[in-house]
């Protein structure tokens, strides 16, 4: 009887947060700043590069406590710059340097935490913080990949902070970076590397 009356009162609390939960979707696009990091160290270089996201967000917030979850789906584009040519192997078949292009389909999934107690600021600007996974799946690369096999699959972590103005503009800032492997080499022992981005994102709330 007792374990039935706490699953009953568990239903009535989830039910009054559900009710009492605000919930707004939005159009998101950002930049990002990529590197294919290869752990080992005798491997070639990665130069940074430039890419950009886009997608939908969905977010779920508690009123009162400032904490809440987003989650979105992004298209994401990571680029970096690899240095074949410094090693034997790629420079004897005259392979120079070469662009890897990723296209990813990303699941975010954030916990994200709002500060609201500016005394009526924060409906200028309201500062925020957010943490959690996220998923990606490959849609296609750049024809680098007759050096490299990539995952089709990889999962990351992100944090960052950011803030959002007049209630409807969120700016986030963070980094994001790989559990597993996002590719390897086909030669030379077959070198693992990681996505590790810096990235920038403004979403609008049409809510």
């Amino acid at each position: 009887m007792k374990k039935f009356l706490l699953a009953i009162a568990a239903v009535i609390a989830a039910s009054s947060i559900n009710m009492s939960a605000e919930t707004r979707l939005g159009a998101t696009v950002g930049v990002n700043y990529n590197e294919l990091h290869f752990g080992q160290g005798d491997i070639f270089s990665s130069d940074r590069m430039l890419g950009g996201n886009a997608g939908i967000v969905g977010e779920l917030m508690v009123p009162g406590i400032g904490f809440g979850v987003d989650a979105g789906l992004l298209y994401s584009m990571r680029n970096a710059k690899l240095h074949f040519e410094e090693k034997k192997a790629w420079s004897s078949m005259g392979i120079g340097a070469e662009t890897a292009t990723l296209h990813y389909i990303d699941i975010p999934i954030n916990l994200k935490f709002r500060y609201h107690n500016l005394n009526g600021f924060e409906s200028t600007l309201m500062p925020m913080a957010f943490a959690g996974p996220v998923i990606s799946i490959l849609a296609g690369h750049s024809k680098c990949a007759d050096q490299l096999s990539y995952n089709k699959l990889s999962v990351g972590l992100q944090m960052g902070i950011g803030c959002e103005l007049f209630e409807k503009v969120q700016i986030k800032a963070g980094y994001q970076f790989s559990i597993g492997e996002s590719c390897r080499t086909k030669l030379l022992e077959e070198h693992s590397a990681k996505n590790r981005t810096w990235f920038l994102n403004a979403t609008y709330f049409f809510k």
